[in-house]
């Protein structure tokens, strides 16, 4: 533990509160401070988060599942330990999940309803998988009724909505051409309601607890870029914190899975890596405990988080056309510069992309 850890201020009393719960006040800090460190806040937030955390004031939650795989909620119960169960879950009121709940059929609907009416524009909505809109929406309907007319219904009563997974956020695989079922995102189902969306296939996990934290925290969700995504977590490409990024600068590339290069941890670019174009923060949360994340395993980023995936991340195993390389041979100098065109190009290039996507884009820039 860093000093600047030690000195964040946790209550004793908080502290002293989940060691009877079972928890440790050794991961109980670890917890609070990775989502300091996650929200990109100051080690000394730790003391204000964990008594957000213990505050009493349960935001009832809606988690709603449309043209899905159930991957982003299996993802998201199989968070860090201390788990999201013992940290989050105890905090939130969940009163509707369709996976998680006792309930069925009419007592499910009846448990939603309910909720809706109670905390009319106070409770937070939360979705997993695109809503098909062809022939009346009659491709996923619960109860009798469309997912387009439920999301509408809770979205647009909800004080917040939170899109899980990319299927959720973009359309993902369902809408993928030729789209048979006419699949759209929450945000263009509701095109009026506030969205933050949070992509990948599936949602990491730790970048969920973190936007619900900064929710409990602040009372308000964080800050997000043009495509609805937070800037903790997508504000930077996987390109440029990536662990091999100094073998692409080096103009060292496996160049086959398994050959001698593939075995040295070189750049996986020519095998089709799609990181020089996806922006989200996996080499640095990672996956699995935070103990791997596919580059680190081996496999090129497939560009999961990003709109329109699939349609624009297949063939995964082609390489990306004109990414700058340096080689080798390149100077100093010629790498300094190379890097500073790139990623003006990089950055420019995405922000064209961002516009030509932009009608399937949630609430513009947002300020904290």
């Amino acid at each position: 533990m860093t000093s600047q850890q030690q000195n964040a201020q946790i209550p004793e009393e908080i502290l002293r509160r989940w060691e009877t719960r079972g928890v440790s006040r050794r991961d109980f800090m670890k917890f609070c401070s990775v989502m300091t460190a996650t929200l990109a806040l100051p080690m000394t937030m730790m003391g204000r988060i964990a008594e957000a955390i213990e505050a009493d004031n349960r935001p009832s939650v809606i988690w709603m599942e449309f043209l899905g795989c159930t991957g982003d909620t299996e993802a998201f119960l199989r968070a860090n330990e201390p788990t999201a169960t013992a940290i989050i879950l105890d905090y939130l009121s969940i009163d509707y999940h369709e996976t998680l709940m006792a309930a069925a059929g009419h007592q499910a609907e009846a448990a939603r309803r309910q909720t809706m009416e109670k905390y009319k524009g106070k409770y937070i909505a939360i979705v997993e998988g695109s809503i098909p809109t062809v022939e009346g929406g009659i491709h996923c309907t619960i109860g009798g009724n469309s997912a387009l007319n439920i999301t509408r219904e809770v979205c647009g009563n909800a004080a917040a909505t939170i899109a899980v997974g990319t299927c959720a956020c973009f359309g993902g695989i369902p809408a993928a051409a030729p789209n048979p079922t006419g699949a759209i995102s929450v945000s263009k189902a509701v095109p009026g309601a506030t969205v933050l969306n949070l992509p990948g296939c599936p949602l990491n996990a730790t970048n969920l607890t973190a936007t619900i934290v900064h929710f409990l925290t602040f009372g308000k969700l964080p800050a997000t870029d043009n495509l609805g995504r937070p800037k903790f977590a997508y504000g930077k490409r996987i390109h440029d914190n990536c662990e091999r990024r100094a073998h692409f600068d080096a103009g060292q590339y496996a160049e086959g899975f398994g050959d001698a290069g593939h075995r040295q941890g070189w750049c996986l670019y020519k095998l089709g890596c799609k990181g020089p174009e996806t922006f989200h923060n996996c080499p640095t949360v990672r996956y699995n405990e935070g103990t791997s994340w596919p580059v680190q395993s081996g496999h090129g980023c497939i560009g999961c988080s990003e709109p329109q995936f699939w349609d624009t991340m297949t063939p995964f195993y082609k390489r990306l056309p004109n990414v700058p390389g340096f080689g080798i041979e390149a100077t100093a100098d010629k790498i300094g510069l190379g890097i500073a065109a790139a990623t003006a190009v990089a950055f420019g290039a995405h922000g064209v992309v961002s516009a030509l996507r932009k009608d399937d884009s949630g609430p513009h820039e947002k300020e904290d």
